[in-house]
């Protein structure tokens, strides 16, 4: 039996247990202006093939709902606006996409532009070209199409925000050489620019976790005009802290976790660690 299996209600007795000072603090947050913005990503949701990056549809639009009943969806470009000030008292999210799956058109992405859901969409520009699926996916056995360069300008016409995703996905911690972060980061951004005719402002760093960044993917990012950089290993954007860096938490399938961080785990935001690469921030 999984172990998630055993976990799972622990983190439920955790998360009921501790409800009650979860909105008391809450409460000294908004009374505070202290409300930290949160930053979703999914990857695919779809209801065939799943793997450890994926989410059915009926569990997405469950989580999207539960969070339109307590927090109000806002573009990273709002939610930048909000941690560069010194107070937030209004719960915020925000959604993205990385990678980007041909699975995601057939019903996420309609659901979503039909309940006006604003929502940022992570690419890898080699894969959306060529066709081919993405190299952890092979390594799975589970090859899966990527979105087609037609479904992103669908996106793009429809006001989606799309964003880089480097051009191989490539895990930019390993890369040693400016040259190389240069030509996966703005490379990927011109790859899409050229594409969309349309300013790529957003970059989501593969794997996301501190081992793949770098200060020097930071800089190279900065310096190619991207508005702001996003991370995935778990973390809150509190009122005052760096605007440039986006901090991101998963759209996990389960509902323990999930629920658990997007009620801000006293746990979590007290340990939570985050990656300096130096002064980046954008001025609003």
């Amino acid at each position: 039996m999984p172990l998630d299996t055993f976990k799972s209600p622990l983190r439920d007795l955790y998360y009921l247990a501790t409800l009650p000072q979860r909105k008391h603090l809450a409460a000294q947050r908004v009374q505070q202006k202290q409300v930290p913005v949160i930053v979703l990503f999914y990857h695919r949701v779809a209801d065939h093939a799943p793997n450890p990056w994926t989410i059915s549809n009926t569990r997405f639009r469950a989580q999207l709902r539960w969070i339109q009943q307590r927090f109000e969806i806002i573009s990273l470009t709002t939610a930048q606006q909000r941690i560069a000030s010194d107070a937030n008292q209004q719960p915020a999210v925000c959604i993205t996409f990385d990678d980007g799956y041909a699975d995601n058109c057939d019903a996420a992405i309609p659901w979503l532009l039909e309940n006006n859901v604003p929502f940022t969409y992570f690419v890898t520009s080699s894969n959306l070209l060529s066709g081919e699926p993405f190299a952890h996916d092979s390594d799975q056995n589970c090859p899966l199409a990527p979105n087609t360069p037609q479904q992103l300008r669908d996106m793009a016409a429809a006001g989606v925000e799309i964003g880089a995703h480097t051009r191989t996905h490539a895990d930019l911690g390993t890369l040693a050489a400016e040259s190389d972060l240069y030509d996966e980061i703005v490379g990927s951004k011109h790859d899409l620019e050229a594409l969309l005719d349309t300013a790529v402002r957003y970059f989501a760093f593969p794997f996301g976790l501190q081992e793949n960044m770098t200060t020097a993917a930071f800089r190279v990012a900065f310096q190619a005009g991207f508005w702001g950089v996003c991370s995935a290993y778990g973390g809150y954007n509190m009122p005052g802290s760096d605007s440039f860096h986006l901090q991101r938490i998963h759209g996990d399938p389960t509902w323990s976790r999930f629920r658990n961080w997007l009620s801000v785990d006293p746990r979590k935001l007290k340990h939570q660690t985050k990656f300096h690469p130096g002064n980046y921030q954008n001025t609003f």
